[in-house]
């Protein structure tokens, strides 16, 4: 046995067969049910010709099929290529075409949508429609062939390009790097074997560093994360829980409903919640904050956060609504890297600045010819982490070469953060040195919502940039000059509907003489940026 997703998950489920694994809607499955269900779609892979290291994409919704069609690629020693459910038509077609999949597993939902494309899907060979937790007639045998380390994991990524692309992990590395190695919040297992002691014993450790006398260890350590499968915050909540014997609850609604994650909570003695920053923390706030008494949340004990910022007032407000809580994590990290730094807001300390955090060992901030920073110093540099990095993008050389590189005879990854180094050693982040703008935790790159603007009737020319939003982080904000009757809001925003995503759409629009550029015709960003922070509401 060798640390791969399928053999460690294959060593829980017989460790602990009837310990409940997922929650999903009305389904509840036990470690065994699941272990049943991802053997069957891994049979089916393999009769429709799926071979090693095919891929295979997965187009379902936040639901229990979609961690069975996963832990089913990983079973047959597919890749499960995740997609963004609200992709349009091109945005779909462009993924499953660079991604070069050559099966579909689609929720039932999306059936229209497949058809509809299935003359552009060249390459697969195989569509497997999902839904209602109904599965084909197939073996629960695990008559598989040995599987390896090397076996791999890819995480499709927005990145700072406008196209996504793929970040090719060893499965090995992403156990240790980003998946807790067996015994998240504690010290990672030496060797597969370890993990059936840590998941019957220990279960997780994740508690552990915050514990007090007399705080209650929870029974089952469960985990609901508010970040979707498709991204990688709940991907790797959801793999992590699940390769240590804990408990994943699945948030199926279409949109977050604050009143319906509390019930799920209280429902699920929830003991640990995952938020998307300020975006999912705000108002899951302003619901406590209506009603204190309205929602029973004290199996929380751990709060984390990941693919966006929290802000210093936001912790305060969560220690102070959900008493329970010991402490609040956020982490820097990428699909290009595993944890880089970390900030931790215990209770009855004041919680950390906003874009403050503790390096980790593995982390340094190097300038461009990628020497380290010195702490105090004041320059601004680029994040870089050592050890287990991706083996690169896929099917971009290039961009591989500029994003992994050799620093003193080591591999680092510099996924493009801008930081700094305080007196102390811990890093203050400053942001992805491209133009990416993140709302609520999902990316959006202005040239690509820029060239859809710029197909609006009356528009003549247009920059896209972020400003400041209280819930969101940032917002999407378009910076247009239009000839005679220029066109509303609305109007773009309908326009633009059917191409992108609806959290690419702009919301906010601001109308100028004209849009200023360099000499060389090159859109003026620092200029739109404040046009937008001064003028949009």
């Amino acid at each position: 046995m060798q640390f791969n997703f399928a053999d460690c998950f294959e060593l829980v489920a017989d460790t602990v067969p009837d310990r409940l694994a997922v929650v999903s809607g009305d389904r509840r499955l036990t470690y065994a049910t699941l272990d049943e269900r991802s053997t069957r779609v891994a049979h089916v892979l393999a009769a429709a010709g799926v071979g090693v290291g095919e891929h295979v994409g997965l187009y379902v919704h936040n639901r229990a099929e979609h961690l069975e069609a996963m832990l089913g690629c990983y079973k047959r020693r597919a890749v499960p290529i995740n997609v963004n459910y609200r992709y349009g038509s091109d945005e779909l077609a462009y993924l499953f075409a660079d991604s070069e999949i050559v099966a579909l597993v689609y929720g039932a939902e999306y059936r229209q949508i497949v058809r509809a494309l299935r003359p552009r899907l060249t390459n697969v060979r195989v569509l497997i429609e999902v839904g209602d937790g109904g599965q084909p007639a197939a073996p629960t045998t695990r008559a598989f062939r040995p599987r390896s380390a090397d076996d791999r994991y890819v995480l499709y990524t927005g990145g700072t390009t406008g196209k996504p692309k793929g970040v090719v992990w060893r499965q090995e590395d992403m156990f240790f790097a980003t998946l807790g190695g067996g015994n998240p919040g504690g010290t990672p297992v030496e060797n597969p074997a370890e993990i059936a002691q840590t998941v019957l014993v220990n279960r997780s450790q994740r508690l552990t560093p915050f514990l007090r006398p007399g705080d209650p260890e929870p029974e089952q350590f469960v985990v609901l994360a508010l970040g979707p499968l498709m991204h990688a915050s709940g991907q790797w909540s959801a793999l992590g829980t699940l390769l240590a014997g804990g408990t994943v609850v699945i948030y199926t609604g279409r949109s977050i409903d604050m009143a319906h994650v509390l019930r799920l909570v209280e429902r699920e003695r929830v003991v640990m919640l995952t938020l998307v920053g300020d975006a999912s923390a705000r108002p899951l706030l302003d619901e406590i904050e209506a009603d204190p008494s309205r929602y029973d949340t004290s199996s929380l004990q751990l709060l984390g956060s990941g693919g966006a910022i929290l802000s210093s007032d936001v912790k305060q407000r969560l220690l102070a609504a959900i008493p329970t809580v010991l402490a609040i994590t956020e982490a820097i990290g990428s699909s290009e890297s595993p944890v880089q730094a970390v900030a931790v807001a215990r209770r009855d300390e004041e919680p950390s600045q906003t874009m403050r955090f503790d390096a980790r060992e593995t982390t340094m901030v190097v300038d461009d010819e990628l020497r380290p920073i010195a702490a105090g110093s004041g320059l601004v540099g680029r994040l870089a982490t050592r050890g287990r990095v991706p083996l690169g993008y896929y099917r971009d050389a290039d961009r591989s070469a500029r994003t992994f590189v050799e620093i003193d005879d080591a591999r680092w990854a510099l996924p493009g953060d801008m930081a700094t180094v305080d007196a102390d050693g811990s890093i203050r982040l400053l942001g992805r040195g491209s133009l990416c703008i993140n709302t609520g935790g999902e990316k959006v790159y202005p040239e690509e919502v820029e060239a859809v603007v710029k197909t609006v009737p009356g528009i003549t020319d247009a920059i896209v940039v972020g400003a400041p939003d209280e819930r969101f982080g940032q917002r999407v904000v378009v910076v247009a000059a239009a000839a005679g009757l220029a066109p509303t809001l609305d109007e773009i925003r309908e326009h633009c509907r059917s191409s992108l995503a609806g959290y690419k759409l702009p919301r906010a629009l601001v109308l100028v003489d004209h849009v200023e550029r360099s000499p060389a015709g090159k859109p003026d960003y620092r200029w739109a940026s404040d046009i937008a922070r001064t003028r949009s509401v």
